[in-house]
């Protein structure tokens, strides 16, 4: 229940307060890499390369003088896992921490397991593997994949391992994740008291809240269930998560709907300032990602259409939403041809003609120009 000086301040907040304070927010002053991933939870990740992978795109509003493939290079040195939280990405150890040991929902068959534990042991032998090394050592052959056509049954068995527990990503090796053991899990979430556990998801709940808050209730609703992909052990208890993140939050209600953010933040703050930058954003980033809350305050459906067959795409194989302002007012679509780079532009009405703009989506080109091509030897 909201009481005292909080009712004056929801009763002050607007669907545009709602909207600078949610761009603010999420484009933190840039700092280091490390610094960056802590303060977001986790990065969400994707294998398209269009101009750059989905984590590269979203890190390099967040730290300084980032560049393609940083985290890629990086990765070995820094306090992080590849894992599955709300969506597979870079999530902190202690938040990998947190979800292990993991208990998916399905069983294993016998043979299943059986071939888990003889490839567990051929991993712990060597130290690291490439799925490659597996392949030709045990030969399972291809198996059929969620897209409807084959990969390697190896590589689909390295996978399934990595997200019960039993392995770790080491690094990647031209995108390629390249395996090791996983250390011993902590007993904690097992053998956990029900307060334990609630405190445990909880803070799941939150990390996730402050990556993409603020958060109509739908939105709020639809991120908590996702959880279960990060710890399916605990699936039953998403109800009575959802309802003591409401609790733990503050709310403001606007046209019918409650939204909700982090109780040490206020919205109206002078602290969540907008400047003048244009940014191009990946499908993926935290600002955009909710697609009922991108509705809900600009306005228009944006789609990702990389898996929309050609002739039936609206905006682009692989559009990246136009940010100014506080306004995401169309996408670009930009790649790399020859060496150069070659965007083109949609916008959701006319083309700002401020003159701001324009040198703004000119310095954003050149960011992004040098950000592909500062490291690209080494990407």
């Amino acid at each position: 229940m909201q009481r005292g000086g909080f009712d004056i301040i929801a009763a002050s907040i607007t669907l545009n307060t709602l909207r600078r304070y949610a761009v603010a927010r999420s484009l933190f002053k840039p700092t280091t890499l490390g610094r960056a991933i802590k303060k977001l939870g986790f990065v969400q990740a994707d294998p398209i390369r269009a101009p750059a992978r989905a984590q590269d795109l979203t890190l390099r509003h967040r730290v300084q003088g980032y560049c393609a493939g940083d985290l890629e290079r990086r990765y070995p040195r820094l306090a992080l896992e590849e894992d599955f939280f709300v969506n597979y990405g870079f999530v902190t150890r202690a938040l990998h921490e947190l979800m292990h040991p993991r208990v998916p929902q399905t069983q294993w068959s016998a043979a299943r397991a059986t071939q888990a534990e003889a490839v567990l042991a051929f991993v712990r032998e060597r130290g690291v593997v490439h799925p490659r090394e597996v392949d030709a050592h045990f030969a399972h052959g291809k198996a059929a994949n969620w897209f409807g056509g084959s990969s390697r049954a190896s590589t689909q068995l390295l996978d399934a391992m990595h997200y019960r527990g039993l392995l770790r990503v080491a690094r990647r090796i031209g995108g390629t994740r390249v395996y090791a053991p996983r250390g011993a899990p902590a007993a904690h979430a097992l053998a956990a008291t029900t307060a334990q556990r609630h405190a445990a998801i909880d803070a799941l709940a939150d990390v996730a809240i402050r990556k993409y808050a603020p958060l109509p209730a739908p939105c709020l609703g639809f991120l908590i269930s996702r959880l279960r992909y990060g710890v399916p052990q605990w699936a039953a208890d998403r109800t009575a998560t959802l309802a003591r993140a409401k609790q733990r939050l503050r709310s403001a209600r606007l046209d019918g709907v409650e939204w909700y953010w982090p109780a040490d933040e206020n919205p109206l703050s002078a602290r969540w300032r907008i400047d003048d930058a244009v940014r191009l954003l990946t499908p993926f980033d935290p600002i955009v990602w909710d697609r009922r809350r991108f509705e809900a305050f600009w306005g228009w459906a944006y789609r990702f259409e990389a898996y929309t067959p050609a002739p039936q795409r609206k905006l682009g194989y692989y559009a990246l939403p136009l940010l100014w302002r506080a306004k995401v007012i169309g996408w670009g679509n930009v790649s790399v041809v020859g060496g150069g780079l070659r965007a083109s532009f949609g916008y959701t009405g006319r083309a700002p003609r401020d003159a701001k703009f324009r040198a703004g989506l000119e310095s954003e080109l050149e960011r992004l120009r040098a950000f592909l091509n500062k490291c690209d030897s080494a990407y």
